[in-house]
């Protein structure tokens, strides 16, 4: 009976420690909301293209340094580290938010719109944070926040990334110099030597989810996505006499027609999925005119490696078979954006109380399938078990089946979301100690 009432006691004090403890996180999220909306706003009124976020950079270092966390510059051009060593010991913990906004004009009507213009691969454009970035940058420097003024409850050393052109640079051909900015130059550049994490969580607010919901999902989370650029030259020629040149036109057809075996007829879809688009295509400057060169531009996507890597390897070889069969010749050129992101599957296992403890289980939410975008995250997740969740950000009262998308010049963010982000990016480096060795063996294990 002694036993079983010590059991009792221990339980109803871990029970009145553990509300103690949600509390002091939830009460401290509440106390930063309105700065996180009002650096979100600001952010949002003045976004800045891929590559050229000196201000953003600026701003995040302003405001990590106020916080008396370390900063560390010099990656991927106006990429920021921010590193808050905890007073206990533990793991290396990344959070990863991105910076940069899309060439493209706001229509949402707020007070706060975007009416910031900007060169963009050489020509003036409309600049908006139509993907949210602002969002996740405002809701990580308030989790930084949080977090350096409770670092006595921080097992362990946290890793704060704030990158830059995650939608590709405003200032490079993204096609051929893909691999000198977001992430993948954040890694080349060092930006995760020292310290060098062992985990890391990247968070994307999402139209279409409702405000304060959490979405996640083990596995593969998003789709892969690969450029390819095709070039067709045949012979120019009058349009009466067609049998005196070589028409790229007609191959071109035949080229986007046959593409779509690639997938239909040539990988195994019991595997996953596939596509391949053509999204543009330009040839010829008069309709009697048969040119001398049709040049397109497409893209690639696949929910698994397998099927990814087949689609790399065989769309060229088609494509020089068709031109070949239509007497032209064809340059192919294939650049990847990103490959499959895939969330460690025991991470996100072990990490799905803290979700629950974030928004309860009524606004978490298991997805079925993967999405369809893609993420330069994926690459992160290459050297250490990651986890990448969605935020819902379209408000209750909207219909969710009619709120803009995510790269719509009408997409907006619910700022009544961004406390649920920052608790959780405070949540998952609170808890994440607990379970850290069971992860990284299986980690070591799968690796």
């Amino acid at each position: 009976m002694k036993m079983n009432g010590q059991i009792c006691v221990t339980a109803a004090l871990l029970s009145i420690s553990s509300l103690s403890f949600a509390d002091w996180v939830k009460d401290s999220v509440q106390k930063v909301e309105q700065q996180t909306i009002q650096i979100r706003q600001h952010i949002h009124a003045n976004p800045e293209l891929g590559n050229m976020e000196f201000k953003t950079s600026e701003l995040v270092q302003r405001e990590l340094k106020s916080y008396g966390i370390e900063v560390k510059t010099g990656f991927a051009k106006t990429g920021v580290i921010g590193i808050l060593k905890g007073s206990q010991d533990g793991p290396v913990m990344a959070l990863r938010a991105d910076m940069d906004a899309l060439p493209m004009p706001e229509k949402t009507g707020l007070a706060f719109a975007s009416q910031v213009k900007a060169i963009y691969q050489g020509k003036e454009t409309s600049v908006m944070h139509a993907c949210g970035h602002d969002a996740h940058t405002a809701m990580l420097l308030s989790a930084a926040k949080i977090l350096a003024a409770n670092k006595d409850k921080i097992k362990g050393t946290v890793i704060f990334v704030f990158q830059p052109a995650e939608e590709g640079g405003a200032d490079i051909d993204n096609f051929t110099q893909g691999d000198q900015i977001g992430s993948r130059k954040m890694i080349s550049d060092g930006a995760l030597n020292h310290p060098k994490p062992e985990v890391m969580l990247g968070m994307h607010v999402m139209a279409g989810m409702p405000s304060g919901n959490i979405f996640y999902k083990d596995g593969v989370i998003l789709n892969s996505a690969d450029s390819v650029r095709i070039t067709l030259n045949g012979q120019q020629v009058h349009g009466s006499t067609p049998w005196l040149g070589r028409d790229p036109i007609v191959a071109a057809a035949e080229v986007i027609n046959n593409l779509q075996t690639l997938i239909s007829r040539r990988v195994d879809l019991s595997k996953g999925m596939g596509a391949v688009s053509i999204g543009n295509i330009h040839g010829g400057t008069a309709g009697n005119i048969i040119p001398e060169q049709v040049t397109m531009v497409g893209s690639m996507r696949s929910n698994h490696e397998g099927i990814r890597q087949s689609m790399l390897k065989q769309l060229p070889v088609m494509v020089e078979h068709v031109a070949l069969a239509n007497d032209v010749t064809a340059k192919v050129e294939l650049s990847s954006y990103a490959p499959v992101t895939d969330n460690d599957k025991t991470l996100t296992a072990l990490m799905t109380p803290t979700w629950k403890s974030v928004v309860g289980d009524s606004k978490l939410h298991l997805l079925e399938h993967n999405a369809s975008p893609s993420e330069d995250f994926a690459y992160y997740g290459k050297l250490m078990p990651s986890l990448f969740i969605f935020l819902g950000a379209t408000p209750l009262n909207q219909d969710l089946a009619k709120a803009a998308p995510n790269h719509n010049p009408l997409f907006i963010v619910d700022d009544a979301t961004l406390k649920t982000g920052v608790e959780a990016h405070v949540r998952f480096i609170l808890d994440y100690p607990a379970v850290a060795e069971k992860v990284q063996a299986a980690w070591k294990a799968k690796n």
